[in-house]
């Protein structure tokens, strides 16, 4: 079953959280994974929102988004995202 990492980010470093986006591809690719979407200025509906950017990954499973979360080459840039942003991250399971 797929999964989506839905991350909600308040970025203070843009030169650094860029670095960390324009090599997050290859690292998704190897491991299954796509980014579905990404956007500076979502379009609040409900609610409060205070962040910079949203982030929306998918995942062939929970298996596969594990292996990419903790590889080697996602790990060689993670702490560029840590450093530059401020996030809150969900593992959400897909219906079908």
């Amino acid at each position: 079953m797929a999964v989506y990492v839905i991350a909600q980010l308040t970025i203070h470093d843009r030169d650094r959280y860029q670095r960390y986006s324009a090599a997050l591809g290859p690292t998704l690719t190897k491991h299954g994974g796509s980014v579905l979407a990404a956007d500076n200025d979502p379009e609040v509906l409900e609610g409060q929102w205070s962040g910079d950017r949203v982030v929306i990954l998918s995942f062939p499973g929970r298996d596969a988004f594990v292996d990419w979360a903790t590889s080697a080459e996602y790990q060689q840039i993670v702490t560029d995202r840590l450093e530059a942003a401020d996030t809150i991250g969900l593992l959400v399971h897909g219906l079908i």
